[in-house]
């Protein structure tokens, strides 16, 4: 298993290769993830790694209290961190050389060639089956009223008389955790904590994304 990281998209570029083709690149500020608790076999009964990303911020230290929960600022207070916003746990191997307050940022993916990113999808609202679940519709010929947009009949009669469950019907439309796998790293920018990856990422621009090291890429190259 590999850390994941926490970060926000912030939006698009466009770089050219070598050859002169354009690539389009999603931009991830990474901002340093600091490590808010060390789990380990004999406490937890696993191995893993709890990070924090964007610390809270408030110009009183009065206000910043109020904005973390008192479960949470005793959470904080044992691991001797400031308040963060997001936490994540990695599963690991081994965590004998990670100390609390120890910081992960960009530069953990200098070797890394592929990753993965999840993300939280952008919602779309109740939609019809034509745009959720690509029906073609209806006839739009004469006579066909008000059927151009409609799922049409489930096929129930009375056996077995009620709705068989999984039948693709109007719903609600995005805003679902969405993961894209083994997207190529295309440039680090430590300096700016930028990540930019090839292709598109899921959620709106300054969305919370989490990335990781490509597992199936992993498992391929072993």
């Amino acid at each position: 298993m590999a850390l994941k990281l926490m970060g926000r998209k912030r939006g698009m570029v466009q770089l050219f290769d070598d050859a002169g083709n354009a690539v389009p690149c999603t931009a991830i500020e990474l901002s340093k993830n600091v490590v808010t608790q060390i789990k380990t076999e004999e406490t937890d009964g696993y191995v893993a790694v709890q990070l924090g990303f964007e610390e809270v911020i408030a110009k009183d230290s009065r206000t910043k209290e109020k904005r973390t929960k008192k479960p949470q600022r005793g959470h904080f207070l044992k691991s001797g961190v400031q308040p963060v916003k997001n936490l994540s746990e990695s599963r690991l191997e081994k965590v004998e050389d990670i100390q609390l307050g120890q910081e992960f940022g960009v530069e953990v993916f200098n070797e890394i060639k592929h990753v993965d990113v999840t993300g939280i999808s952008k919602g779309k609202g109740f939609q019809g089956v034509m745009k959720l679940h690509n029906y073609s519709g209806g006839p739009a010929s004469h006579g066909a009223s008000q059927f151009h947009r409609s799922r049409g009949s489930q096929g129930m009669r009375s056996t077995p008389g009620r709705c068989l469950p999984g039948i693709p019907q109007a719903s609600h439309m995005g805003d679902r955790k969405v993961t894209v796998q083994n997207l190529r790293v295309v440039e680090v920018l430590p300096e700016d904590n930028v990540l930019l990856v090839e292709g598109a990422i899921p959620g709106p621009v300054n969305g919370l994304v989490y990335i990781t090291a490509a597992e199936k890429k992993k498992s391929k190259a072993a």
